[in-house]
């Protein structure tokens, strides 16, 4: 391992275990930061050029130093490894073994605090554009869904009893909603946490006169964490906030998901999943078993994990304390596991083969109360009374069409009057950002 970046010469070797234990999973973990941490490392430079620092040519080599090393990461050329103590330390030998002692000025005016802020906050905007992109191609899913499916009969459900006649539109249609909402939810939460903890090193500031605006808006910040102390005891808070938004749209998921797995049982038997999103049976020859929307179903419990887990963690006094060095893994593993099964969503859907016939034929004749008792009330009757007259008179429900029913119901968002038209154009605007800067 190289030396630590925090190695002053004079103190004894740590202890293997105490070392290893330290470090944690960094290195490891660090890969999926690097990028971002290479991204604000070059605005530094850029930053302390301004404030003449760095000069001008060593700002131009420290710069067109980090390129390459970016440039290699994604080309898979450099692999943070056991030689690095993190990200930082990564970054700061790759430049001092290229540029020579110009790159040890990099660090000035800034702590590995500050430094591993910055990073956190430029990958959980990025994967909240993630998010909020993959929940929005699930609406249009659903909503591409609920058009071709608007007029199809199925029983609606509360308590997991047959309720009210409903239709595969409606319930194409709810799920597109709820993963708009997410999706809005996501441009909320990345445009809070847009803002640059840059700057304010170990959370008291520096005695030089940093361009933090400078830096701030060459990332992409739309302001600064203005205290230095204000910007350590945001790190965790920014990334509770942002799986409280991923927990969001793995509840909409996990919902959906429960929805299909009921569905697709041979009790209801009102659809099948497709083969490319099943397994069988080790034992079982019989068996063909919808494990895609099973293991979809328990992508939550990955999420409200790490948020737990966080929280737990955050019972910290002010300032920086080595336990937030935690928080990273927890967010990076609930990220990733998370947009991988979002991303799958999508083409699940498409693969869904609807038994229409068995649908309609769950609609009975009871489940047309309600609609008969607001007709009664239509007629001049209070409510209690025509829900007492029709709950006596269950048994004369019958030879009654869902599809009427259905027509009938024109209440706003109702089966007769889905608006799609503007779930259609609150989808679009979201894809021009929402509005929301």
């Amino acid at each position: 391992m190289t030396d630590f970046l925090w190695k002053k010469g004079s103190e004894p070797d740590l202890n293997p275990r105490a070392m290893r234990f330290l470090a944690g999973r960094d290195v490891i973990l660090d890969r999926e930061i690097l990028p971002f941490d290479i991204r604000a490392t070059k605005a530094h430079a850029a930053g302390l050029e301004r404030i003449g620092i760095l000069e001008p040519e060593d700002a131009e080599a420290i710069r067109s130093s980090l390129d390459e090393l970016a440039a290699a990461v994604r080309a898979g050329e450099f692999t943070l490894d056991e030689r690095y103590e993190d990200s930082h330390s990564a970054i700061e030998t790759w430049l001092t073994d290229r540029v020579g002692e110009r790159g040890k000025r990099i660090h000035a005016g800034r702590s590995r605090n500050d430094q591993i802020a910055v990073a956190m906050r430029l990958y959980l905007r990025d994967r909240l554009d993630l998010l909020s992109d993959v929940c929005t191609r699930i609406a249009r899913t659903c909503l591409e869904s609920a058009e071709s499916q608007v007029n199809v009969p199925m029983p609606g459900h509360t308590h997991l009893q047959r309720a009210m006649p409903s239709s595969l539109g409606l319930w194409s249609a709810g799920h597109a909603e709820s993963f708009l909402d997410t999706a809005e939810l996501a441009y909320v939460v990345r445009t809070w946490l847009n803002a640059s903890p840059l700057g304010t090193a170990s959370g008291f500031g520096v005695n030089l006169p940093l361009d933090r605006e400078g830096v701030a808006e060459e990332l992409g910040f739309r302001r600064l964490v203005l205290n230095p102390q204000c910007a350590q005891n945001s790190r965790g808070k920014a990334e509770l906030r942002a799986l409280d938004v991923l927990g969001a749209a793995t509840g909409d998921l996990r919902r959906l998901a429960w929805d299909l797995s009921l569905y697709a049982s041979q009790e209801f038997g009102y659809v099948r999943v497709g083969e490319e999103f099943c397994t069988g049976s080790s034992i079982m020859p019989n068996k063909t078993n919808p494990d895609t929307v099973e293991l979809l179903r328990s992508v939550h419990s990955t999420v409200v994990g790490a948020r737990t887990e966080l929280d737990a963690m955050l019972a910290l006094p002010s300032g920086y304390h080595r336990d937030l060095q935690g928080t990273k893994g927890p967010v990076l593993n609930a990220f990733g596991v998370a947009l991988e099964g979002l991303d799958l969503v999508p083409d699940l859907l498409r693969s869904l083969r609807w038994d229409e016939e068995r649908l309609r034929s769950g609609v009975t004749g009871d489940l047309h109360a309600t609609d008969r008792a607001n007709e009664r009330v239509a007629g001049g009757e209070s409510f209690r009374a025509a829900y007492r007259a029709v709950a006596d008179n269950l048994d004369e429900l019958t030879g009654l069409e869902p599809e009427e029913s259905l027509a009938a119901r024109v209440s706003t968002g109702a089966a007769g009057n889905l608006c799609l038209d503007r779930l259609w154009e609150r989808l679009h605007e979201l894809g021009r950002g929402g509005g929301l800067e």
